[in-house]
């Protein structure tokens, strides 16, 4: 993933906009970015007041933790189990999951979802 461009970058685009008059598309061609990099920074400075960058990247939390992580702990311990059905029983509690998650979850646990005959 790319880094964002700097502070000085930015200050001096949106200043030869906004104070010298230049149009967002000269702007560009003089700092040698984007077009719409130049529309999105002067936008966002009339917004905001702000030209620092947006979050990037980060951790997402998973969905099934906390009470739905326990309760499908002890249910998957306690009988056998499909992972759609898992899927539908959490949905039955609240929880929206598809089957990609429940699948990861099942995996990290190191919980056995072969059927056994």
């Amino acid at each position: 993933m790319g880094k964002p461009y700097s502070m000085d970058l930015r200050e001096r685009v949106v200043a030869s906009v906004e104070r010298e008059g230049l149009s967002r598309r000269q702007a560009a061609v003089r700092f040698e970015v984007g077009i719409s990099t130049v529309i999105r920074w002067v936008s966002r400075l009339r917004k905001t007041s702000s030209l620092a960058p947006g979050k990037m990247g980060g951790h997402r939390p998973k969905k099934i933790a906390g009470e739905h992580r326990a309760w499908l702990l002890v249910r998957c311990r306690a009988a056998d189990f499909t992972l759609r059905g898992l899927v539908g029983e959490l949905g039955e509690r609240g929880l929206k999951v598809d089957y990609r998650s429940v699948w990861e979850f099942v995996h990290a646990e190191k919980l056995s979802h072969k059927k056994r005959r």
